[in-house]
């Protein structure tokens, strides 16, 4: 388990699909020192939910600027819209969550 109580092996699976930012798709550091650092997401804010619908990897622009607001809410907003972030961009278990919010409480 890590420091965000994510399973070793939930990790590991997350990782592996999640090569570049969920949001706006950039790399992550590479061996090369090239890329962006990755941060942990909840994509729903709700930080007892942790299955691989919910837990992602983005970037820390990403993740800073999204915060605490909602998915939708935050996709309205000046950052994305210059980044050219939508729900059409995203990575797909983001998409998944916006179009059909099982994972709301």
């Amino acid at each position: 388990m890590n420091r965000w109580n994510i399973p070793k092996w939930l990790e590991q699976e997350i990782r592996e699909r999640d090569t570049s930012c969920v949001y706006c798709r950039c790399e992550f550091v590479s061996s090369a020192g090239k890329g962006s650092h990755a941060s942990w997401e909840h994509v729903v804010n709700d930080a007892t939910i942790i299955t691989s619908e919910n837990i992602a990897l983005c970037c820390r622009s990403c993740n800073s600027s999204k915060g605490a607001k909602p998915l939708a809410v935050w996709l309205e907003s000046a950052y994305c819209k210059r980044r050219g972030i939508t729900l059409e961009t995203v990575a797909d278990v983001v998409r998944s969550v916006a179009v059909a919010p099982t994972l709301c409480p």
